[in-house]
């Protein structure tokens, strides 16, 4: 009999093969990852055998692992070179930090809830040390680290602060820094990127993605005149 390893083994590549690759992902660096990286070692234990499946697996305090056509669509977009700087703001348990370590780049994780960030220092001390781990509030992203090539926000906002922009390396011939999320408009989520234009982040929708929104991120509610 197969051990549980080994079935994981088998649940990563039939993940790939069967919900990533059909949905347009293509980066050999990050299929690879996927492959490789134990995505069961990021969910609640009770949760390991749901881990691989096409829906956002629950992680408690109102956060999800993003289901993985949606997180490898996300995370190619970015288009990030190995040995490139990335922020990930509410990294959860780590999953996406530790594909984009994978993938050679280096990357700064960033969480708030306190049982996640623990569970995020179990796994990527285990199996990604080089990512670098901190806590702090999400909207203030990780000024203490910029400039990046990419900020990726790992779950659904509605807005996204400002100050983002200016954490963001300026744009150069080869390409300037970029931002990846899902964002809410009008009751759809939308996988997006966002450059730095004229000093503000200016966004442009790729595909379609419906994933829970992010408490944090949540636009303040306005007079309506």
């Amino acid at each position: 009999m197969d051990r549980p390893s080994d079935l994981y083994a088998s649940a990563r590549t039939l993940m790939v093969d069967g919900q990533v690759r059909p949905n347009k992902v293509y980066d050999g660096r990050l299929l690879d990852a996927m492959r490789t990286v134990p995505r069961d070692r990021f969910v609640p234990p009770a949760r390991a055998a749901i881990a691989h499946s096409d829906t956002d697996v629950p992680l408690g305090h109102g956060r999800v692992l993003m289901q993985p056509m949606a997180i490898a669509r996300l995370l190619q977009m970015a288009l990030v070179r190995p040995h490139e700087r990335v922020l990930v703001v509410a990294a959860g348990t780590g999953y996406s930090a530790a594909l984009l370590d994978a993938c050679g780049a280096s990357v700064v994780a960033l969480e708030s809830e306190p049982e996640l960030l623990a569970r995020m220092r179990d796994n990527l001390t285990a199996l990604a040390p080089k990512v670098e781990m901190v806590a702090g509030p999400l909207l203030d992203g990780w000024p203490q680290g910029a400039p990046y090539d990419v900020i990726v926000i790992d779950a659904a906002v509605e807005d996204v602060p400002a100050s983002f922009a200016r954490q963001l390396k300026p744009g150069s011939p080869q390409g300037g820094g970029r931002l990846v999320t899902v964002r809410w408009l009008d009751g759809l989520g939308l996988g997006v990127i966002a450059e730095v234009i004229g000093g503000a982040l200016r966004f442009n929708t790729i595909f379609d993605c419906v994933t829970p929104l992010l408490a944090d991120f949540r636009r303040e509610p306005g007079f309506v005149f």
